[in-house]
């Protein structure tokens, strides 16, 4: 074999060397009864034609690769932004390890989250006991400053209730009577990890404002919303609202617990946003969303605290920007600065500059209701032409924005809106539809491979590459971040069509 201690191949290259080759022929000729390679090829083609297409989108009972994932993943995203912050998921250890890995993959962080260890008799006999030994456990071995109780589908099945168990819990001394331990039910059944991230902010901000006495002030509350590119764009959004010099909360800043130094130092806990800061906020002026479709739930509660609300979808590019910084001067009434308006106006000329490569481009975008907007959006002002914008976890609100806002350019006219169909669903699509680009997350790879349109990965979350989250897509900077993404990928596929020697490379152009 050719694998030693002194020639240590990587499996990429391992599984190309003849032993193995031979190895998993065998292993398909003996064991797998694989069908003949024409065979094969036969059906592969037939998935790629308008007549699959037309029974893969018909169908109803089954789920293939969604753009989405469940309902704690959010809550644990938004619990992780708060200060000493232990995300505790009533449910199975299998669980919280998809969540935590979904989160470590992205970010290539540690994300601490701990459970409550449910099995079968858990299942039988209610979870009170697990949640009783828990807390207590996570208060004495991880210390934080607040405990953030989601649930998982076991839990919610059987019905455990949330509160009662909390209330039960402090009673048998898990945890001191006034210690923070809001929660959020969040069925991984229904509903997908924005979901998720709504009902947690809503059970966090709910149980710090209970019966608190507001005095409102002039300060605003930021809601971020689940993100991929948090690191990046929280940052971003505190470098403009500090130009404006307003005074601001950003509620769950996950920037530096995503994102943490190698010094020698291990922090289980770092940054977020300060829990007493989390109590005063009752008192903001407003609250604004950054993402509609994140905070549904969270923005009724602001309401009924007697707030100001206003919401946007995933702040990108030129007019998505100019919506949310005049929304803040209208509120705070604090003037845009000149720095924000010369850096407007330099996005606007580096548009202009590579126009030329960007004008009639098609796009298939996926991902989140909120990213697919303004993602569209943003490829618009470019004078690119989303052709078909995809969101699984999209509704018929949703679909009936995305409409509205594709009638609002010609660069919309030939859009089809797919909300509610899943990533199988797409390539049954791209297949009979190609586009030119594709935007979306990692898993838009086998896309890319399958059918041969470029994956520019711009949402979470993306595992195959390594600190694009550090970099804004927020902002005018974060929109200039997007553009060169979009133009780096559309000169690859020049170079890659023009670059047979003495055949195709009549236009291999050193200037563009």
């Amino acid at each position: 074999m050719p694998q030693s201690a002194d020639k240590v191949l990587d499996h990429n290259t391992l599984f190309h060397e003849p032993e193995y080759k031979d190895m998993l022929k065998n292993k398909r000729d003996t064991y797998e009864n694989a069908p003949a390679a024409p065979q094969v090829t036969e059906i592969l083609d037939w998935t790629k034609s308008w007549d699959y297409r037309e029974k893969n989108l018909a169908r109803e009972a089954l789920v293939i690769n969604p753009a989405k994932a469940c309902q704690p993943l959010g809550a644990v995203f938004a619990a992780a932004g708060f200060e000493g912050t232990m995300s505790f998921v009533h449910g199975s250890q299998g669980c919280v390890a998809y969540y935590r890995s979904h989160l470590s993959r992205h970010f290539k962080e540690p994300a601490s989250a701990v459970s409550s260890s449910m099995t079968e008799d858990a299942a039988v006999f209610g979870g009170l006991v697990n949640m009783v030994d828990g807390l207590a456990n996570t208060y004495a071995l991880y210390e934080p400053k607040m405990i953030a109780v989601s649930t998982t589908c076991m839990a919610e099945v059987i019905g455990d209730d949330l509160n009662s168990f909390i209330i039960q819990a402090k009673d048998k001394g898990s945890v001191p009577e006034d210690f923070d331990v809001p929660f959020a039910h969040t069925p991984a059944f229904v509903g997908s990890h924005v979901d998720g991230y709504d009902n947690m902010m809503k059970g966090i901000l709910g149980h710090f404002w209970k019966n608190a006495e507001r005095k409102a002030n002039d300060s605003i509350n930021i809601i971020p919303g689940f993100d991929g590119y948090a690191v990046g764009n929280n940052r971003e959004l505190t470098r403009m609202l500090d130009a404006m010099g307003v005074d601001y909360t950003l509620l769950s800043d996950v920037s530096d617990v995503y994102d943490t130094p190698s010094d020698g130092e291990f922090r289980m806990y770092d940054g977020g946003t300060k829990l007493e800061d989390t109590k005063a906020a009752v008192n903001a002026k407003a609250t604004l969303s950054m993402q509609e479709y994140n905070t549904k739930k969270t923005l009724e509660l602001c309401e009924k605290a007697g707030q100001e609300t206003a919401i946007f979808h995933y702040p990108m590019g030129v007019a998505g920007t100019d919506e949310f910084l005049m929304k803040v001067s209208e509120l705070t009434g604090k003037a845009i600065p000149d720095s924000l308006t010369l850096e407007r106006g330099r996005l606007v000329d580096a548009m202009a500059d590579s126009q030329a490569y960007l004008h009639g481009k098609t796009y298939a975008i996926y991902g989140d209701p909120d990213f697919v907007y303004a993602m569209a959006r943003f490829v618009m002002e470019t004078g690119g032409e989303p052709t078909h914008c995809l969101a699984t976890n999209g509704s018929k609100e949703w679909k009936a924005q995305m409409e509205e806002l594709l009638a609002s350019s010609p660069f919309g006219a030939n859009c089809q809106v797919w909300a509610g169909k899943d990533l199988w669903h797409l390539r049954s699509i791209l297949a009979t539809e190609p586009t030119d680009l594709l935007i979306g997350s990692s898993y838009g790879k086998y896309l890319e491979r399958d059918l041969g349109i470029p994956l520019i990965r711009l949402t979470f979350p993306i595992f195959d590459r390594h600190h694009h989250h550090r970099f804004p897509t927020w902002g005018y900077q974060g929109a200039l971040n997007v553009l060169v993404k979009l133009l780096d990928t559309v000169f690859d596929k020049l170079d890659t069509d023009t670059g047979k020697l003495g055949e195709t490379d009549i236009s291999f152009d050193l200037t563009r």
